[in-house]
């Protein structure tokens, strides 16, 4: 059965989130999805995963699993507020647990948070398969932009998360820590591998002036036109490109709000004891 997909673009994020689904009055699993945070005031919406709520429940869905494909650094998971409401398991790749690892130090986080990825009901592996009510989904390891970046290959659609832009806009960051440009190359490469007619899937589009935002590109146009990871660019001059580039970057500027919230598998830090819940900044740390 072809998969049949829904994306959803937020426009203050660049994010795009996805719903993919058997059939109407079947199964889907939410890929990707946003919760907004405005940095100004420090307040949350559902208006964004609502969206994708109210999609669900006009087409007769049961929300099987919430799917992310690494822990964001530029918007804050709803993985949390979609279980709620909606139900589902929420999953990620296997090595979050290193992702925790690391920013459990940054923040000095409270003594009782496990790096274990035990906020997540699930676990993948690379090669592992599961099942979105009839179709078969295939877990694919592609670290680079974080160690822990996990694409989902559905049918003839792959949702590459932060691996791939679209071809104008090329590949992600790498200077996050645990990032490495040589390993996002290896990554890019084996999902170049795929079949040309293979549809790619976006998390994000920052389109340069002129053209409206768009996520699916196909793995014949990527090798053919994407401006860092062409056919004919060897790995040594993709790093050299991609350190290079990353230098000149200014964070993102929800990176502290966004990984405090989406290694908890979208769940907000534990109230303090005047009932209010706090993210932390830390100085000079990154």
């Amino acid at each position: 059965m072809p998969a049949q997909i829904e994306s959803f673009y937020d426009a203050a994020t660049g994010t795009v989130s996805h719903v993919v689904y058997d059939r109407a009055g079947g199964h889907a699993a939410a890929i990707d999805p946003v919760l907004d945070f405005d940095p100004r005031s420090a307040r949350t919406s559902g208006r964004s995963a609502d969206r994708l709520l109210d999609f669900l429940r006009g087409q007769r869905l049961t929300l099987q699993w919430i799917l992310e494909t690494h822990a964001h650094a530029d918007h804050l998971s709803a993985a949390a507020y979609l279980k709620q409401r909606a139900g589902g398991r929420i999953a990620i790749g296997e090595r979050i647990t290193q992702v925790q690892d690391i920013f459990r130090q940054v923040f000095n986080l409270e003594p009782d948070f496990r790096s274990d990825g035990s906020q997540f009901d699930h676990l993948f592996r690379d090669g592992e398969t599961f099942r979105i009510g009839e179709l078969e989904a295939e877990v694919l390891w592609v670290p680079g932009h974080t160690p822990a970046d996990v694409a989902y290959r559905i049918d003839d659609a792959v949702f590459v998360g932060d691996t791939l832009f679209m071809p104008d806009a090329g590949t992600a960051r790498c200077d996050f820590p645990g990032g490495d440009a040589a390993a996002l190359y290896r990554s890019i490469r084996r999902l170049l591998a795929l079949p040309d007619h293979t549809r790619l899937l976006m998390c994000h589009d920052y389109p340069p002036a002129g053209r409206e935002p768009a996520w699916c590109s196909t793995v014949a146009e990527q090798r053919r036109a994407n401006l860092h990871a062409h056919d004919g660019v060897e790995e040594t001059d993709f790093v050299a490109m991609r350190e290079a580039r990353d230098a000149t970057l200014c964070m993102p500027q929800l990176l502290l709000p966004a990984v405090q919230v989406n290694i908890r598998a979208g769940q907000l830090p534990p109230a303090e004891a005047n009932g209010v819940r706090y993210l932390k900044l830390p100085l000079d740390a990154l």
